[in-house]
């Protein structure tokens, strides 16, 4: 692992993090970390995750790892929001949510805005309304208290976006209708995919490891199934991986019968340095998972840009812009001759340079 080599300040150092918060409370059995990246576009801003870490040092690496995400994500997504992440290190099935979340709650409270929370992996709306009583940094919340509520599916009209951009280059029209899609993963948004490519005219061929999942999928829609491990080999248009990360490596590459990857998993290359040029090579255009996946969170977050109030129609629109950002992505892509997954990064770290920028020419004199 890169922070045992490196050591956690030399670690931080590399990636350019600016905080690393550790939270305890023994009596409640209670163990958090909260890394923040970048607040070069604003406030930082990013999910909380609860996981059964195996240990300390994955869990620092994770939120670390996913905090310089989110920098990258909302920068360019064209978002005014930092990266960071909370990690709470327990069991995701733990019944006492609400000393649990509450606690984090005031932890978070104590930083005082500079980290402002939502939901992620293992958690819940529900455990953001524990968090929303002890703190009013927070993003995610239901409707009925201010929020947007379930957001699952703007993340999945999100990839859409991209996927239709993508296929646009590719084929010549971002027309989906008739496309072969294979769909890994039939979470929450694998399943809000399944439906709106569906809608899109989409041929589908469906995966996941919940026969529960698939059984619904089958009730609503007409789709293809194979087995989990047989999916890659699919021979379709466009493969939409919704499950783990870590899943475009050596193994998967070479079975890959596909034009386009472009999914909501988070970190989708196993290693991006080696499987980026791999999937190029192959003549894949592969649109990274931080691009695909924004559009949940630049949903969710739309109402810290206007006061607070929620506006879905706006925020819709907001994310309908990933169309564009993919279109840059490419450009990009070719203007400096770089693999995608190598532009993503180029196109949020120029944001960031040109917005610090702006703020280092900002006309501070009093009167």
């Amino acid at each position: 692992m890169e922070l045992r080599e490196l050591g956690l300040f030399g670690y931080m150092k590399k990636y350019k993090h600016e905080n690393l918060v550790f939270c305890q409370d023994e009596e409640v059995d209670f163990k958090a970390i909260i890394a923040i990246h970048c607040t070069a576009l604003g406030s930082a801003t990013g999910g909380t995750r609860m996981w059964k870490y195996e240990s300390e040092t994955d869990a620092i690496e994770d939120a670390l790892r996913l905090s310089r995400g989110m920098t990258y994500k909302y920068a360019a997504a064209g978002v005014n929001l930092g990266g960071a992440k909370g990690v709470i290190m327990a069991d995701p099935k733990r019944p006492d949510r609400e000393r649990i979340f509450r606690t984090y709650g005031r932890f978070i409270d104590r930083l005082n805005g500079a980290y402002i929370t939502g939901e992620d992996v293992g958690t819940t709306l529900e455990d953001m309304e524990y968090i929303a009583m002890e703190t009013k940094f927070i993003v995610t919340l239901p409707e009925y208290l201010g929020g947007s509520g379930a957001i699952s599916p703007m993340t999945a009209y999100g990839v859409l976006q991209g996927m239709r951009a993508a296929a646009k280059e590719v084929f010549g029209s971002d027309d989906l209708d008739g496309k072969k899609v294979a769909v890994q993963g039939l979470g929450s948004v694998g399943s809000s995919a399944v439906e709106q490519l569906a809608a899109y005219g989409a041929k589908l061929v469906v995966t996941d490891i919940d026969e529960a999942r698939i059984s619904t999928i089958r009730k609503r829609f007409d789709v293809e199934v194979t087995k989990a491990d047989e999916i890659f080999g699919v021979d379709c248009d466009i493969f939409c991986p919704c499950a783990l990360g870590a899943i475009i490596n050596d193994k998967s590459i070479a079975q890959l019968k596909c034009k386009i990857v472009c999914g909501s998993a988070n970190n989708q290359l196993e290693d991006a340095d080696r499987h980026g040029p791999m999937l190029e090579k192959r003549g894949i255009l592969y649109v990274p998972d931080y691009i695909a996946n924004a559009g949940g969170t630049v949903y969710d977050t739309d109402r810290l840009m206007v006061g607070g109030l929620v506006n879905k129609e706006r925020a819709k629109e907001k994310v309908a812009r990933n169309y564009e950002r993919v279109q840059e992505l490419i450009a990009i892509s070719k203007r400096d001759g770089i693999p995608s997954y190598r532009a993503a990064d180029v196109m949020a770290e120029e944001r960031i340079a040109a917005v610090s920028a702006v703020k280092r020419h900002t006309n501070t004199w009093t009167i």
